[in-house]
């Protein structure tokens, strides 16, 4: 599978930079000690955040300042890192889904990128980083039909796969993935910080989900 970046997305933001983990796991339910991560985290976020500051977070800001280049708003259609931090600090619970797409929204947290997490063996041909078009059709995880109107997406030969908002019900992790995809969007233009987040989550994969055959490369 390659990942390429559409002409009309570097036209409008030229400055991205990607990151793709992949990886054999073994998913679970759920994982206590992941979860005590999680806690850990969002105690010290929730004493220093808070739904201002966090929109100062250097990847958060610069995703947020890309969704208005694209001609989206991010205070309607929030970044997920965005979203998910604000919960914590709003006093509310993440979701348990699975171990797999926990320690995904770990890394979200932790490193304030959007990170799509995905079963690869879901994905069909290969992901090309565009820009939603009108009426184009989406089912965001969780959230139903989603307008990406102008929102940043991947796509594979069947649709749309990604956005930083929200990933595709279609080609979502559930307990049966082996096949892992991670991408990371980089709309602060550090190669090295996309790099940083993939390698943080790989060593997550490795403790809680058994991970081999990882591998990791820019796009």
């Amino acid at each position: 599978m390659h990942i390429t970046i559409s002409e009309e997305f570097t036209k409008v933001f030229p400055e991205f930079a990607g990151c793709a983990l992949t990886a054999t796991v073994k998913n679970s339910e759920s994982d206590e000690d992941l979860w005590k991560e999680i806690a850990t985290l969002s105690d010290s976020y929730s004493q220093v955040l808070t739904e201002e500051t966090i929109k100062q977070m250097p990847p958060i800001h610069a995703t947020r300042e890309a969704y208005k280049k694209f001609g989206k708003a991010p205070s309607r259609y929030r970044p997920a890192a965005e979203a998910l931090i604000r919960r914590i600090v709003k006093g509310e619970e993440l979701y348990k889904i699975n171990t797999l797409a926990d320690l995904v929204n770990l890394a979200s947290i932790y490193t304030g990128y959007s990170i799509g997490g995905f079963d690869l063996d879901k994905i069909q041909g290969d992901l090309v980083l565009g820009i939603g078009r009108a009426g184009e059709p989406y089912e965001g995880i969780g959230r139903g039909m989603l307008n990406i109107e102008n929102l940043p997406v991947y796509r594979d030969n069947i649709g749309g796969v990604g956005t930083p908002t929200s990933d595709n019900e279609r080609t979502k992790i559930t307990l049966e993935t082996t096949n892992f995809l991670l991408l990371v969007n980089g709309y602060d233009g550090s190669r090295e910080g996309v790099m940083q987040c993939a390698e943080y989550t790989q060593e997550l994969i490795k403790k809680y989900c058994n991970a081999e055959h990882c591998n990791i490369s820019h796009y």
